[in-house]
Formats: C-alpha cells, sequence, structure tokens
C-alpha cells in the first residue's frame, strides 16, 4: 500500500501562486490565505510567479516541502493545479489546491472549497490522501486530455475570455461557437489492450475526473466504496456529425445525458496509445490537458499512472490517507 508523506505542523507551507502581487485581486488572496494562516497558527510563504516562471518555481517549490515536511499549494485555475500537481507528483511530496478557476473540476470533486478564504481553512486542517493520476506522456493530468476539436475550443475560449471576459456564460458562448463551425475530421490508429482499430472522429475525449464525466452524462464505473477514483479512465470520442446532429449534442451535453447520444462512443481503459496517419507521424499533435495546449509527439500514450498524487483532502480518514 502507498504511504502518505508525512506533514510537519510546524513547517511552512508553500503557496504557489500564478500572478503579481499588488494587484487587487492580489492582494485580497493574500489578505484570505494570510489569515487562514494566523488564525490556525501555522506559517507559510507566498511564492508569485509569472505564468513562464511557473513551472520552475513549482519544481523549487516541490523540492523545499518535500526535503522540509510540508506540502506545496496551488493557489489559480486547471492550468496553474496541473503544473504544481505535476511538481508535486514528481516529487513525491503533499499538494494543496486553493482553487481560482472558472469550473474547478478537481477541486469541487475532492471536496475543496471553490471561496478562496474557505479553502485555505480548509487544507490547514487537511491531511494527505491519494488521488488517482493520469498522463498523456509524460504530461499530467487531473480532469481530462484530448485531441482534435476539443483542444481548438479551449483556444477559442481563452481568445473570447480574453475580450468578454472570464465568466461561465462566456466559456459556454466560446465552446458553443467552436462545435458549431467543427469539419476537421481526425483520423487515428487506437492500440487498447493489444487490439488496433482505426477510426475517424471529430476529437477524442480522456476524462480522469467523475465530477465533470457525470455533468456531461458520461458516467464511469463506480468503486464499492463510493471513492471517486476507479483505477480507469473514461474515453469519449464525437463521431463525425453535421451541424444539426452538433446541436443536438450541445443540448443532451448540457443536459446531462450526452452518454445517451449515438453521435458518440465511450469506454474506459488503464493505458491505450494513439497514432494519427502514418504519413502525419512526423508532426506533433495539438493536445489539450487540464485546460492547458501543447504540441507532442506521436504516439500519445495515454495511461493511469501507478503512483498516487497526495493530496491535501478535507475530511480524509485514516483509511484514505492510507490508500483510496
Amino acid at each position: 500500500m502507498p504511504t502518505a508523506p508525512r506533514i510537519d505542523p510546524a513547517a511552512a507551507l508553500l503557496f504557489v501562486i500564478n500572478g503579481q502581487a499588488g494587484s487587487q485581486d492580489g492582494d485580497a488572496t493574500r489578505d484570505a490565505i494570510e489569515s487562514a494562516l494566523a488564525a490556525a497558527g501555522r506559517n507559510g510563504e507566498l511564492l508569485y510567479c509569472t505564468p513562464a516562471d511557473l513551472k520552475r518555481v513549482a519544481a523549487e517549490a516541490a523540492a523545499k516541502a518535500l526535503a522540509s515536511r510540508s506540502a506545496v499549494v496551488a493557489v489559480g485555475g486547471d492550468g496553474t493545479i496541473n503544473t504544481v500537481a505535476q511538481a508535486a507528483h514528481a516529487a513525491g511530496c503533499a499538494l494543496g489546491v486553493v482553487p481560482r478557476g472558472t469550473f474547478n473540476y478537481f477541486a469541487r470533486t475532492h471536496g475543496i472549497a471553490t471561496d478562496t478564504a474557505e479553502a485555505a481553512a480548509q487544507l490547514l486542517a487537511a491531511r494527505p490522501a491519494p488521488v488517482q493520476v493520469a498522463a498523456v506522456n509524460d504530461q499530467v493530468f487531473l480532469v481530462n486530455a484530448s485531441v482534435g476539436l476539443y483542444p481548438d475550443l479551449l483556444e477559442d475560449r481563452e481568445a473570447w475570455k480574453a475580450r468578454f471576459g472570464r465568466t461561465r456564460l462566456v466559456a459556454l458562448g466560446a465552446a458553443a461557437a467552436t462545435l458549431l463551425r467543427a469539419q476537421r475530421r481526425l483520423k487515428l490508429r487506437i492500440d487498447l489492450d493489444g487490439f488496433v482499430r482505426e477510426l475517424r472522429t471529430l476529437t477524442l475525449f480522456v476524462g480522469n475526473n467523475r465530477l465533470q464525466l457525470e455533468q456531461l452524462g458520461v458516467l464511469v464505473g463506480e468503486r464499492p466504496d463510493g471513492a471517486p477514483d476507479n483505477g480507469r479512465v473514461t474515453a469519449v470520442m464525437l463521431k463525425p456529425i453535421g451541424t444539426l446532429a452538433m446541436l443536438r449534442l450541445m443540448l443532451r451535453g448540457a443536459m446531462g445525458s450526452l452518454g445517451d447520444d449515438d453521435g458518440i462512443e465511450r469506454f474506459e481503459f488503464q493505458e491505450m496509445v494513439v497514432n494519427p496517419p502514418r504519413v502525419m507521424r512526423l508532426r506533433r499533435m495539438k493536445v489539450a490537458f487540464d485546460g492547458e495546449v501543447a504540441r507532442m509527439k506521436p504516439p500519445l500514450r495515454f495511461r493511469v499512472l501507478p503512483a498516487p498524487l497526495w493530496l491535501l483532502k478535507p475530511g480524509a480518514t485514516a483509511e484514505q490517507r492510507t490508500a483510496e
């Protein structure tokens, strides 16, 4: 059974904050975290950084947290949490989360409050519990990873947010616009459990978050103890369809019944290898993971990682802290 990292209450928690200190929002975040630390009699170090420095700062903070028997805490949206989680998982230290994103699927799945002050107070009383982690090639993802239409959707969403603001309504509007103009069909070769198949799809989406999949109506197998992880991830493939069918899918997704639609195919797995056609294998593929987009060299290997992420999880029992 995996052993949880030990936490020294006297050691300073290391808060990695993607943003600059001194802004109104940054000051409010700092005040909420410092108030929670003072109320609990704990020490903390707030590490502000730019997006360009986030990976380096996260890796340094994770190494320091492991050496001091503390935890590194991600303060930000899905992309920030992903980067800090990757560093924490590699180092083997505990991870805390203070979510500040739009949907916050990872935090909500694990009972973490979306209010900054409440989340900071929660993590000071939390204990490490193992959480399932997946990866595409060497990139960890906590919520989802995908190729095809979905990465285009994320890029469009960021453009809309830059123009109209960072709200859920703007995010949904961007998604609708992307889906309605979707035409590009992706040809893939999939190797799953020794069986190889070729297919055409608008997008291949791999979900590692039960809450998001439930809200879409794409349910995954439950564990007998009701835990959110089951050792597998869920693939959802969107078949090439026309505009009217796409509108129907959008409606079903909004109603939480996407899994009942003939326009999609879904299945669970532990490991899957994805390749483009042979003539395109020298090109890098656009891949989305937890709200970020990058280009990766194929083949793409999606898998559940054997080692868990140790999350400072509110209400974790002694049994959960040993092995979920």
